[in-house]
């Protein structure tokens, strides 16, 4: 049998509120990152870097390296809280 830890009614509502505000916040970055930056494109596209506009380079790299880094990110918030409510996978 395994050794998992049963969590009362109100810790299990205490972890379900801190995985989701983190899923919000991981939303937010998401849309700030994919959508928002791309609006200002063409504002964006005034400023070089390597001889791209700055626009450009947030579409094709920029925005990749952010939802790499996001997830990363994600994958070692959630395991601290899952951590710190003793439900964490091995």
């Amino acid at each position: 049998m395994s050794d998992t830890k049963v969590l009362t009614p109100q810790k299990a509502q205490e972890y379900w509120q801190r995985t989701k505000s983190l899923m919000w916040v991981v939303l937010v970055i998401w849309f700030l990152s994919g959508f928002v930056v791309h609006a200002f494109a063409p504002a964006l596209n005034q400023i070089r870097i390597l001889g791209f506009p700055l626009g450009f380079y947030m579409a094709a790299q920029g925005s990749l390296i952010i939802f790499v880094w996001l997830i990363f990110w994600y994958v070692n918030r959630q395991n601290r809280i899952d951590d710190e409510f003793g439900v964490s996978e091995d």
